[in-house]
Protein backbone atom coordinates (compact mmCIF):
# COMPACT_ATOMS: atom_id res chain seq x y z
CA UNK A 1 0.00 0.00 0.00
CA UNK A 2 1.16 3.52 -0.78
CA UNK A 3 0.27 6.67 1.14
CA UNK A 4 0.64 10.26 0.02
CA UNK A 5 2.90 11.83 2.63
CA UNK A 6 2.29 15.56 3.12
CA UNK A 7 5.79 15.90 4.57
CA UNK A 8 7.51 14.72 1.37
CA UNK A 9 4.67 15.49 -1.07
CA UNK A 10 5.12 12.04 -2.56
CA UNK A 11 3.35 8.70 -2.58
CA UNK A 12 5.42 6.36 -0.48
CA UNK A 13 5.24 2.64 0.18
CA UNK A 14 3.93 2.25 3.70
CA UNK A 15 6.52 0.60 5.95
CA UNK A 16 5.63 0.51 9.67
CA UNK A 17 8.21 1.24 12.32
CA UNK A 18 7.56 -2.16 13.91
CA UNK A 19 6.63 -5.02 11.57
CA UNK A 20 2.99 -6.02 11.90
CA UNK A 21 2.01 -3.02 14.03
CA UNK A 22 0.80 0.50 13.21
CA UNK A 23 0.70 3.47 15.57
CA UNK A 24 -1.79 6.03 14.29
CA UNK A 25 -3.05 9.36 15.65
CA UNK A 26 -5.94 11.59 14.62
CA UNK A 27 -6.82 15.08 15.78
CA UNK A 28 -10.28 14.74 17.29
CA UNK A 29 -13.11 17.26 17.69
CA UNK A 30 -13.36 20.25 19.99
CA UNK A 31 -16.48 19.18 21.87
CA UNK A 32 -18.44 22.42 22.22
CA UNK A 33 -21.14 21.39 19.73
CA UNK A 34 -22.23 18.59 17.41
CA UNK A 35 -19.79 17.81 14.62
CA UNK A 36 -21.16 18.57 11.13
CA UNK A 37 -20.90 16.37 8.06
CA UNK A 38 -17.88 18.36 6.88
CA UNK A 39 -16.08 17.34 10.08
CA UNK A 40 -17.32 13.79 9.50
CA UNK A 41 -15.53 13.38 6.17
CA UNK A 42 -12.01 13.06 7.65
CA UNK A 43 -13.29 10.89 10.51
CA UNK A 44 -14.75 8.52 7.91
CA UNK A 45 -11.53 8.45 5.88
CA UNK A 46 -9.36 7.82 8.96
CA UNK A 47 -11.66 4.97 9.99
CA UNK A 48 -11.45 3.52 6.48
CA UNK A 49 -7.65 3.68 6.50
CA UNK A 50 -7.53 2.05 9.91
CA UNK A 51 -9.89 -0.74 8.86
CA UNK A 52 -7.92 -1.38 5.70
CA UNK A 53 -4.70 -1.68 7.68
CA UNK A 54 -6.43 -4.13 10.03
CA UNK A 55 -7.78 -6.03 7.01
CA UNK A 56 -4.18 -6.32 5.81
CA UNK A 57 -3.32 -7.98 9.12
CA UNK A 58 -1.75 -5.11 11.03
CA UNK A 59 -2.36 -4.60 14.73
CA UNK A 60 -3.41 -0.94 14.79
CA UNK A 61 -3.23 1.24 17.89
CA UNK A 62 -5.35 4.26 16.98
CA UNK A 63 -5.51 7.30 19.25
CA UNK A 64 -7.99 10.16 18.78
CA UNK A 65 -8.22 12.97 21.32
CA UNK A 66 -11.06 15.18 22.49
CA UNK A 67 -10.22 18.86 22.93
CA UNK A 68 -12.26 19.66 26.03
CA UNK A 69 -10.71 22.96 27.10
CA UNK A 70 -10.24 26.03 24.89
CA UNK A 71 -11.83 29.42 24.21
CA UNK A 72 -14.79 27.94 22.32
CA UNK A 73 -15.49 25.51 25.15
CA UNK A 74 -15.36 28.26 27.77
CA UNK A 75 -17.53 30.68 25.79
CA UNK A 76 -20.18 28.06 25.01
CA UNK A 77 -20.32 26.83 28.60
CA UNK A 78 -20.75 30.40 29.86
CA UNK A 79 -23.48 30.98 27.30
CA UNK A 80 -25.38 27.89 28.49
CA UNK A 81 -24.69 28.50 32.17
CA UNK A 82 -23.00 25.14 32.71
CA UNK A 83 -19.47 23.99 33.49
CA UNK A 84 -16.95 23.24 30.74
CA UNK A 85 -16.88 19.61 31.88
CA UNK A 86 -20.68 19.32 31.61
CA UNK A 87 -20.47 20.72 28.09
CA UNK A 88 -17.71 18.29 27.15
CA UNK A 89 -19.56 15.29 28.62
CA UNK A 90 -22.67 16.15 26.59
CA UNK A 91 -20.96 16.52 23.23
CA UNK A 92 -18.56 13.60 23.67
CA UNK A 93 -21.64 11.43 24.18
CA UNK A 94 -23.22 12.98 21.06
CA UNK A 95 -20.01 12.37 19.11
CA UNK A 96 -20.18 8.63 19.80
CA UNK A 97 -23.86 8.48 18.81
CA UNK A 98 -23.21 10.18 15.46
CA UNK A 99 -19.98 8.25 14.85
CA UNK A 100 -21.82 4.98 15.38
CA UNK A 101 -24.42 6.02 12.81
CA UNK A 102 -21.61 6.60 10.30
CA UNK A 103 -20.04 3.22 11.03
CA UNK A 104 -16.96 4.80 12.65
CA UNK A 105 -15.35 2.52 15.22
CA UNK A 106 -14.11 3.77 18.57
CA UNK A 107 -10.42 4.56 18.63
CA UNK A 108 -8.22 2.36 20.78
CA UNK A 109 -8.26 5.24 23.26
CA UNK A 110 -10.05 8.62 23.28
CA UNK A 111 -8.11 10.76 25.79
CA UNK A 112 -9.27 14.21 26.87
CA UNK A 113 -6.92 17.17 27.10
CA UNK A 114 -7.98 17.82 30.70
CA UNK A 115 -6.97 14.28 31.69
CA UNK A 116 -3.35 15.04 30.76
CA UNK A 117 -2.58 18.39 32.38
CA UNK A 118 0.37 17.14 34.45
CA UNK A 119 2.01 15.50 31.43
CA UNK A 120 1.43 18.65 29.36
CA UNK A 121 3.09 20.78 32.06
CA UNK A 122 6.09 18.42 32.11
CA UNK A 123 6.62 18.82 28.36
CA UNK A 124 6.28 22.61 28.51
CA UNK A 125 8.75 22.78 31.39
CA UNK A 126 11.35 20.84 29.41
CA UNK A 127 10.83 23.16 26.42
CA UNK A 128 11.36 26.16 28.71
CA UNK A 129 14.46 24.59 30.25
CA UNK A 130 15.95 23.85 26.82
CA UNK A 131 15.32 27.37 25.52
CA UNK A 132 12.56 26.50 23.06
CA UNK A 133 9.89 28.26 25.13
CA UNK A 134 9.67 31.28 27.40
CA UNK A 135 7.39 32.59 30.12
CA UNK A 136 5.88 36.07 30.01
CA UNK A 137 3.99 36.79 33.23
CA UNK A 138 2.21 33.42 33.29
CA UNK A 139 1.80 32.93 29.53
CA UNK A 140 4.28 30.46 28.00
CA UNK A 141 5.15 30.73 24.30
CA UNK A 142 7.06 28.48 21.92
CA UNK A 143 9.92 30.27 20.15
CA UNK A 144 9.46 29.32 16.48
CA UNK A 145 12.83 30.77 15.40
CA UNK A 146 14.58 28.30 17.71
CA UNK A 147 13.30 25.38 15.61
CA UNK A 148 15.34 25.58 12.42
CA UNK A 149 13.05 23.43 10.26
CA UNK A 150 9.82 25.20 11.29
CA UNK A 151 7.38 25.06 8.37
CA UNK A 152 8.75 21.87 6.78
CA UNK A 153 5.31 20.24 6.72
CA UNK A 154 3.75 23.08 4.71
CA UNK A 155 6.97 23.47 2.69
CA UNK A 156 7.21 27.14 3.49
CA UNK A 157 9.94 28.94 5.41
CA UNK A 158 9.06 30.84 8.56
CA UNK A 159 9.22 34.19 6.76
CA UNK A 160 6.63 33.14 4.15
CA UNK A 161 4.33 31.67 6.78
CA UNK A 162 4.57 34.86 8.80
CA UNK A 163 3.71 37.10 5.86
CA UNK A 164 0.69 34.99 4.89
CA UNK A 165 -0.74 34.24 8.32
CA UNK A 166 -3.39 35.99 10.36
CA UNK A 167 -1.28 36.71 13.41
CA UNK A 168 -2.74 37.61 16.78
CA UNK A 169 -1.28 40.93 17.89
CA UNK A 170 0.51 40.41 21.19
CA UNK A 171 3.31 42.66 22.36
CA UNK A 172 4.43 40.09 24.93
CA UNK A 173 5.60 37.57 22.32
CA UNK A 174 9.21 37.71 21.16
CA UNK A 175 8.18 37.04 17.54
CA UNK A 176 4.79 37.30 15.79
CA UNK A 177 4.69 33.57 14.92
CA UNK A 178 5.42 32.33 18.44
CA UNK A 179 2.44 30.36 19.79
CA UNK A 180 0.97 29.68 23.21
CA UNK A 181 1.84 26.51 25.09
CA UNK A 182 0.25 27.69 28.35
CA UNK A 183 -2.32 30.45 28.88
CA UNK A 184 -2.62 32.45 32.07
CA UNK A 185 -6.01 32.22 33.75
CA UNK A 186 -8.53 34.96 33.04
CA UNK A 187 -11.30 35.76 35.54
CA UNK A 188 -13.90 32.98 35.70
CA UNK A 189 -11.95 30.51 33.55
CA UNK A 190 -11.12 26.91 34.54
CA UNK A 191 -7.46 26.65 35.48
CA UNK A 192 -4.78 24.35 36.84
CA UNK A 193 -1.70 25.00 38.95
CA UNK A 194 1.59 25.20 37.08
CA UNK A 195 5.13 26.53 37.55
CA UNK A 196 3.93 29.70 35.78
CA UNK A 197 0.80 30.20 37.86
CA UNK A 198 -2.82 29.20 37.34
CA UNK A 199 -3.73 28.59 33.72
CA UNK A 200 -4.59 26.08 31.00
CA UNK A 201 -2.85 24.48 28.01
CA UNK A 202 -2.84 25.91 24.51
CA UNK A 203 -4.41 23.86 21.74
CA UNK A 204 -1.35 22.46 19.95
CA UNK A 205 0.45 21.01 22.96
CA UNK A 206 -2.32 18.57 23.89
CA UNK A 207 -1.90 16.50 20.71
CA UNK A 208 1.86 16.22 21.16
CA UNK A 209 1.42 15.14 24.76
CA UNK A 210 -1.45 12.70 24.20
CA UNK A 211 0.13 11.02 21.17
CA UNK A 212 3.48 10.51 22.91
CA UNK A 213 1.80 9.24 26.07
CA UNK A 214 -0.13 6.54 24.19
CA UNK A 215 2.10 5.85 21.18
CA UNK A 216 5.60 6.69 22.36
CA UNK A 217 8.25 8.90 20.77
CA UNK A 218 7.85 7.40 17.28
CA UNK A 219 4.60 7.32 15.32
CA UNK A 220 3.70 5.78 11.96
CA UNK A 221 0.76 7.92 10.78
CA UNK A 222 -0.62 11.27 11.92
CA UNK A 223 -4.01 12.19 10.43
CA UNK A 224 -5.91 15.44 10.09
CA UNK A 225 -7.74 17.79 7.77
CA UNK A 226 -5.78 19.94 5.31
CA UNK A 227 -6.59 22.97 7.47
CA UNK A 228 -4.51 21.34 10.24
CA UNK A 229 -1.30 21.43 8.19
CA UNK A 230 -0.71 25.00 9.31
CA UNK A 231 -0.61 26.02 12.04
CA UNK A 232 -1.68 23.03 14.13
CA UNK A 233 0.45 20.22 12.74
CA UNK A 234 3.32 22.56 11.94
CA UNK A 235 3.37 23.57 15.60
CA UNK A 236 2.98 19.98 16.78
CA UNK A 237 6.10 18.97 14.87
CA UNK A 238 8.10 21.91 16.22
CA UNK A 239 7.26 21.31 19.88
CA UNK A 240 7.38 17.50 19.69
CA UNK A 241 10.72 17.22 17.90
CA UNK A 242 12.25 19.91 20.10
CA UNK A 243 11.09 17.88 23.11
CA UNK A 244 12.25 14.42 22.00
CA UNK A 245 15.23 15.47 19.86
CA UNK A 246 14.48 13.37 16.78
CA UNK A 247 11.96 12.82 13.97
CA UNK A 248 8.53 12.17 15.39
CA UNK A 249 6.17 10.86 12.68
CA UNK A 250 6.86 9.07 9.38
CA UNK A 251 3.63 9.69 7.41
CA UNK A 252 1.36 12.75 7.47
CA UNK A 253 -2.09 11.96 6.07
CA UNK A 254 -4.45 14.86 5.30
CA UNK A 255 -8.02 14.95 4.02
CA UNK A 256 -9.46 17.82 1.98
CA UNK A 257 -12.59 19.83 2.74
CA UNK A 258 -16.24 19.10 2.18
CA UNK A 259 -17.64 22.10 0.31
CA UNK A 260 -21.05 23.44 -0.57
CA UNK A 261 -21.77 25.76 -3.48
CA UNK A 262 -20.82 28.58 -1.10
CA UNK A 263 -17.42 27.11 -0.19
CA UNK A 264 -16.14 25.11 2.78
CA UNK A 265 -18.85 23.86 5.13
CA UNK A 266 -18.51 25.95 8.27
CA UNK A 267 -20.33 26.47 11.55
CA UNK A 268 -19.48 30.16 11.44
CA UNK A 269 -21.33 30.51 8.11
CA UNK A 270 -24.44 28.87 9.54
CA UNK A 271 -24.01 25.79 7.32
CA UNK A 272 -24.26 23.26 10.09
CA UNK A 273 -25.66 20.01 8.74
CA UNK A 274 -25.34 17.28 11.35
CA UNK A 275 -25.74 13.51 11.16
CA UNK A 276 -28.99 13.72 13.12
CA UNK A 277 -30.38 16.25 10.62
CA UNK A 278 -29.55 13.84 7.80
CA UNK A 279 -31.53 11.18 9.62
CA UNK A 280 -34.45 13.59 10.16
CA UNK A 281 -34.54 14.08 6.40
CA UNK A 282 -34.75 10.31 5.91
CA UNK A 283 -31.13 9.59 4.95
CA UNK A 284 -29.17 6.66 6.32
CA UNK A 285 -25.86 8.02 7.70
CA UNK A 286 -24.12 5.05 6.11
CA UNK A 287 -25.20 6.37 2.71
CA UNK A 288 -23.33 9.57 3.55
CA UNK A 289 -20.26 7.48 4.44
CA UNK A 290 -20.58 5.85 1.01
CA UNK A 291 -20.88 9.35 -0.52
CA UNK A 292 -17.56 10.36 1.08
CA UNK A 293 -15.83 7.24 -0.24
CA UNK A 294 -16.88 7.94 -3.81
CA UNK A 295 -14.24 10.63 -4.24
CA UNK A 296 -10.50 10.85 -3.60
CA UNK A 297 -9.78 12.02 -0.08
CA UNK A 298 -7.16 14.57 -1.19
CA UNK A 299 -9.62 16.38 -3.45
CA UNK A 300 -12.36 18.75 -2.26
CA UNK A 301 -15.78 17.08 -2.21
CA UNK A 302 -18.84 19.17 -3.02
CA UNK A 303 -22.01 18.32 -1.15
CA UNK A 304 -25.49 18.75 -2.58
CA UNK A 305 -28.75 16.96 -1.93
CA UNK A 306 -28.87 15.80 -5.57
CA UNK A 307 -25.38 14.30 -5.29
CA UNK A 308 -26.34 12.52 -2.08
CA UNK A 309 -29.56 11.20 -3.66
CA UNK A 310 -27.53 9.68 -6.51
CA UNK A 311 -25.29 7.87 -4.06
CA UNK A 312 -28.24 6.65 -1.95
CA UNK A 313 -29.51 4.66 -4.92
CA UNK A 314 -26.12 3.01 -5.44
CA UNK A 315 -25.77 2.34 -1.72
CA UNK A 316 -29.20 0.67 -1.54
CA UNK A 317 -28.28 -1.60 -4.47
CA UNK A 318 -25.02 -2.53 -2.75
CA UNK A 319 -26.82 -3.41 0.50
CA UNK A 320 -29.30 -5.57 -1.37
CA UNK A 321 -26.50 -7.32 -3.27
CA UNK A 322 -24.70 -8.12 -0.02
CA UNK A 323 -27.96 -9.36 1.53
CA UNK A 324 -28.32 -11.80 -1.37
CA UNK A 325 -24.91 -13.39 -0.86
CA UNK A 326 -26.54 -16.37 0.85
CA UNK A 327 -28.59 -19.16 -0.70
CA UNK A 328 -30.91 -21.46 1.23
CA UNK A 329 -29.56 -20.08 4.49
CA UNK A 330 -25.97 -20.92 3.54
CA UNK A 331 -23.38 -18.22 2.91
CA UNK A 332 -22.11 -18.10 -0.67
CA UNK A 333 -18.41 -18.10 0.24
CA UNK A 334 -17.18 -17.48 -3.29
CA UNK A 335 -19.45 -14.46 -3.69
CA UNK A 336 -18.36 -13.09 -0.33
CA UNK A 337 -14.71 -13.40 -1.28
CA UNK A 338 -15.40 -11.67 -4.60
CA UNK A 339 -16.99 -8.70 -2.82
CA UNK A 340 -14.25 -8.57 -0.19
CA UNK A 341 -11.69 -8.25 -2.99
CA UNK A 342 -13.72 -5.51 -4.67
CA UNK A 343 -13.98 -3.55 -1.43
CA UNK A 344 -10.28 -3.98 -0.70
CA UNK A 345 -9.36 -2.75 -4.18
CA UNK A 346 -11.69 0.24 -3.86
CA UNK A 347 -10.29 1.20 -0.46
CA UNK A 348 -6.71 0.82 -1.65
CA UNK A 349 -7.41 3.03 -4.66
CA UNK A 350 -8.90 5.71 -2.41
CA UNK A 351 -5.94 5.62 -0.04
CA UNK A 352 -3.50 6.02 -2.92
Amino acid sequence: MKLFNTLTREKEEFVPIKPGEVKMYSCGPTVYNYFHIGNARPFIIFDTLRRYLEYQGYKVRFVQNFTDIDDKMINKANELGITVKELADKYIEEYFIDAKGLGIHHATVHPRATENIDAIIDIIQKLVDSGYAYNVDGDVYYSTKKFKSYGKLSHQPLEDLESGARIEVNEDKHEPMDFALWKKQKPGEPAWESPWGMGRPGWHIECSCISMKHLGEYMDIHCGGVDNIFPHHTNEIAQSEAYIGHKWCNYWFHVNHLNTKNGKMSKSKGEFLTVSLLEEKGYNPMAYRFFCLQSHYRKPLEFSWDALDNVVSAYDKLVKRIANLSTDGEVDTAACEEWKMKFAEALSHDIN
